[in-house]
Parts: C-alpha cells; sequence; structure tokens
C-alpha cells in the first residue's frame, strides 16, 4: 500500500467517525468521496443528497447520472477523476450548510485535495465556488473561468442538478466541460 493510500484511508476513517458538526446526528452514512487518488481533475459539490446519504457515494442520483454523462462526453470515466463534497454529511432537507458545518468539514476536504494534488479542481456550484475560491463570487458570472489560488488550478462549474432543474444550463454545462477538455489538453501538452 502506497503513501497515498495511507494517508488518505486515514481521513476517511476520520470522516466515517466524525461528530465535529450536528451534521452526524441526522445522517445516514457520511460521503467522504470517491474516485482516482492520482486524478489529474477533482470535482467537488456542495454536500450529499438524499441517495448519497443513503449509500455513502457520492453523485448517484439523477445528477451524478448526468455528471457521468458530462465526462464521458471528454473522454472520462468517474474511474479517472475524483469525486467528493464540501460536507461529508447531507444537510436536512437538502439545505445549504451552515457556515459552521463547513469550517468543520473543510479540513477534510483540504487534507483530500493535498493528498490528490490534482492539475484542476472544478467546483460545482456556488457552495465550494466560495469555500476554495472566494466567498464573493457567483457561479452564473465565473462559470467555466480558470483561477490560481494556492497553487492550484479551479475551474467553477454549474452543479449537475442545476441543469436538471434549468434546462437551459445543459448547453452551457457541456461547454464547459469542453472548456474543461482543452485546459486539460493544453497542460499535457505542455508537459505540466
Amino acid at each position: 500500500m502506497d503513501d497515498k493510500k495511507i494517508l488518505f484511508d486515514g481521513i476517511t476513517k476520520e470522516i466515517l467517525e466524525c461528530k465535529k458538526c450536528p451534521l452526524h446526528k441526522t445522517r445516514h452514512k457520511p460521503v467522504p468521496g470517491e474516485g482516482s487518488l492520482d486524478a489529474e481533475i477533482m470535482f467537488v459539490g456542495e454536500g450529499p443528497g438524499r441517495n448519497e446519504d443513503l449509500t455513502g457515494r457520492p453523485f448517484v442520483g439523477a445528477a451524478g447520472k448526468f455528471l457521468d454523462e458530462l465526462l464521458a462526453s471528454i473522454g472520462l470515466k468517474r474511474k479517472d477523476v475524483f469525486i467528493g463534497n464540501v460536507v461529508k454529511c447531507r444537510p436536512p432537507n437538502n439545505r445549504v450548510p451552515l457556515l459552521s458545518e463547513i469550517e468543520a468539514c473543510k479540513p477534510y476536504l483540504y487534507a483530500q485535495i493535498a493528498i490528490i494534488q490534482p492539475k484542476v479542481i472544478c467546483t460545482l456550484g456556488n457552495t465550494p465556488l466560495n469555500t476554495l475560491i472566494a466567498p464573493n463570487l457567483t457561479i452564473g458570472r465565473v462559470h467555466g473561468r480558470v483561477f490560481k489560488k494556492d497553487g492550484f488550478t479551479f475551474i467553477p462549474l454549474y452543479h449537475p442538478a442545476a441543469a436538471l432543474y434549468h434546462n437551459a444550463l445543459k448547453g452551457t454545462l457541456k461547454e464547459d466541460f469542453k472548456k474543461l477538455k482543452e485546459y486539460i489538453e493544453n497542460l499535457k501538452e505542455k508537459n505540466l
């Protein structure tokens, strides 16, 4: 077992046992995230929904199916990337996580990013955008743009669920995924 896997398993164990905020009282299963520990691309959503809470896996409902389609559209599979969330337990009634819940979970997310060292972190929706890049940004204004912060590259994207509720966003998300693919291909051409 390599060092990366050992470190990651340690973080996962902490997440599974976490009681740092009240979300642990109502969860069925925490959702640490899943995918390749050598992923070039990491996707970060807001938090688990109902299906995720029941299975302990990220993006397994309708939004997850659409995310899989978006990945396939750029030649990737779920196993090629890492998918996680800002908070690891489902907020009641799918509400936006409270700042205190985000603060309690942030060290886990930061540890996962440090272990995986992705070339690009795609924030899905406003909560991860505000948590990882800047608190005053909105996804509608910055989606598809490239941001550099703390030695990492971020590309904010609409959350796949948003496109399920607002059909017009499907095309926008597909275009932003094409930009993501181009960005990764440019990195490979430059050997970065």
